[in-house]
């Protein structure tokens, strides 16, 4: 052979050489790299740790199931199952337990049953009779469960109950997540917790947070209150509820509904919104509103939004409106407990037999009083009383007497619906009896207009004008004028054909009877006193001087140096 032809022969099989030991250590290479990236295959088998007994049953009752007994210890991801006895079944990786069933998964999770089936493929126990799961603090009790370990959920549907320190609950259906801590319960929900009671079709429960939440038509029963709601939350530890869709609470003589309603036991507070309606079937009156407020352990509360206030203790119901009315409570917890209520804004009031407006009020429960200020205007029947001030006191919510303070103007419209009898003072007092003004005086600066009437034909005998200190007038129980009292009267009488023009009217005369409240209704629409119409600006007197003058401060400074 040639020379040339091995040299080419060595030079083709050193390439082929150099080109296998490249693939080979390309090969190496990646099988090193596939081996370093291969994922770690988790072992879904079930596995028997430990009995005392086992036989294989072929042909028997349990076909393909190794049957075990006495102290029976199974293995599967972490979880463990000891029983009896049972039928292991490895090729569809099952078992069925029986006889002091535990089965624990991690630290907080356990349960106990009288026999089980546990799928490995579905990781899904099944657990029957006398069931307890333990997770955590909390307990659940029932004969029939299902635990699902791809979603740490639980359910049971043969009827459960949850134990969580203090708070009980139960149901016919419900389910319960050891991730989450959520529990779901249906179908004759009933959860305790101290002295409340719950019933309802549905409710959520986080056994974390300690909040309760119920859907559907529910009752509370609560220290002798019961709440009836569609949508609600309760916080077991802070004791705070927050109800929506419409919701009741009745205690006692009392019942609050309301669009929605908060109440925290611990602070006492308790908050309404939404065409809040407040009754108290004892003393017979309601409050309607937009919000509210309102705390049982202070006493103070505060209601607006067409507020509206009724009191239906008497044969009429009166109904009081403001913009907004305030309660304070004093002595409260004692016999000499008494509230204070303010009605501020646009305050108008309304009675078959009394009508009243003003800008602000004050009803005070311990001497039965009810104080209007700024403007005030009070009809009863044909009668208009006005002044700077009116005090009205109340007997079992019937007048009593009534007081009007500065500017004080009666206004009596006669049978012919053309003349007014009038008396204008600084001072004016009535007082009533069964509701029916029996006797007025009127004090300070009193000018009267009086039309007399003849009791043969009922027809107006002439304009009685008279000026004095004092001036008492006497009625029946009809009302009609009985007698007047004057002491020292500087007045003339004209008949009424010879009536001076301009003399038919005091000074002081006004008349507003487009301001009067027509119906219940009609409280809510405000018509206040047009330019011109209110009061005279009465300049209070300045107060007295507190230090001495400039120039005889410095004369008192010299002395004493």
């Amino acid at each position: 052979m040639r020379l040339d032809t091995l040299g080419k022969i060595f030079s083709y099989r050193t390439v082929l050489l150099l080109i296998l030991c490249l693939v080979g250590i390309n090969i190496v290479a990646t099988s090193d790299a596939a081996r370093g990236k291969r994922r770690v295959v988790k072992d879904n088998r079930v596995y028997l740790i430990h009995s005392d007994e086992l036989k294989f049953d072929m042909f028997g009752p349990n076909p393909g199931a190794q049957i075990v007994k006495g102290n029976v210890h199974f293995s599967h991801q972490g979880a463990q199952l000891w029983c009896d006895s049972a039928y292991f079944y490895q090729e569809s990786n099952s078992v069925k337990a029986f006889g002091h069933v535990r089965y624990q998964q991690g630290k907080n999770m356990r349960l106990r049953a009288e026999r089980a089936a546990y799928d490995g493929q579905a990781q899904l126990l099944e657990a029957r009779k006398n069931v307890v799961l333990n997770h955590g603090k909390q307990v659940l009790y029932t004969d029939s469960l299902d635990y699902d370990r791809l979603y740490d959920y639980a359910y049971f549907f043969d009827g459960g109950r949850l134990v969580d320190g203090k708070d009980n609950l139960s149901s016919d259906w419900g389910e319960y997540s050891t991730k989450t801590h959520d529990a779901t319960f249906y179908y004759n929900v009933r959860m305790r917790n101290g002295n409340r009671l719950i019933e309802t079709d549905t409710l959520h429960y986080n056994t974390e947070n300690k909040i309760a939440h119920i859907t559907g038509p529910s009752k509370i029963h609560q220290n002798g209150s019961i709440i009836n709601t569609e949508d609600g939350f309760f916080n077991t530890v802070t004791d705070r509820a927050e109800l929506y869709g419409r919701s009741t609470i009745v205690d006692a003589n009392r019942t609050i509904t309301g669009d929605s309603l908060y109440y925290n036991r611990n602070t006492g507070l308790a908050q309404g919104y939404g065409n809040v309606i407040y009754v108290d079937s004892k003393n017979k009156n309601t409050l309607t509103c937009e919000r509210m407020n309102y705390n049982e352990k202070t006493g103070f509360g505060w209601a607006t939004g067409k507020a509206v206030a009724k009191d239906y203790s008497q044969k009429d119901t009166l109904y009081v409106h403001a913009d907004s009315m305030k309660i304070y409570t004093y002595n409260i917890n004692t016999d000499s407990l008494y509230r204070v209520v303010h009605c501020f804004d646009h305050v108008k009031a309304y009675r078959i037999d009394a009508q009243a407006i003003c800008d602000s009020m004050v009803i005070t429960t311990k001497d039965s009083c009810m104080t209007m200020y700024r403007d005030p205007i009070v009809w009863n029947g044909d009668r208009q009383i006005l002044g700077e001030v009116i005090k009205v006191y109340m007997s079992d919510s019937t007048i009593r007497d009534a007081h009007v303070i500065g500017q004080a103007l009666s206004v009596e419209l006669m049978y012919d619906k053309k003349h007014y009898n009038q008396i204008s003072s600084k001072v004016m007092d009535a007082y009533f009896e069964n509701g029916n003004i029996r006797r007025t005086v009127a004090s300070g600066n009193v000018k009267s207009i009086y039309y007399p009437v003849d009791d043969q034909d009922s027809s107006l005998i002439g304009l009685n004008y008279l000026e004095s200190d004092t001036i008492k007038m006497y009625m029946d129980e009809n009302r009609k004028l009985e007698r007047i009292w004057v002491p020292k009267p500087k007045g003339t009488t004209y008949p009424m054909t010879q009536i001076p023009a301009g003399k038919e009217k005091l000074l002081e005369f006004a008349w507003f009877e487009d301001l009067r409240p027509t119906d219940p209704i009609d409280i809510l629409e405000w018509r206040g006193k047009g330019d011109g119409q209110g009061l005279k600006e009465i300049k209070r007197h300045d107060a007295p001087l507190q230090r001495l003058p400039k120039k005889e401060m410095e004369t008192v400074v010299k002395e004493e140096e």
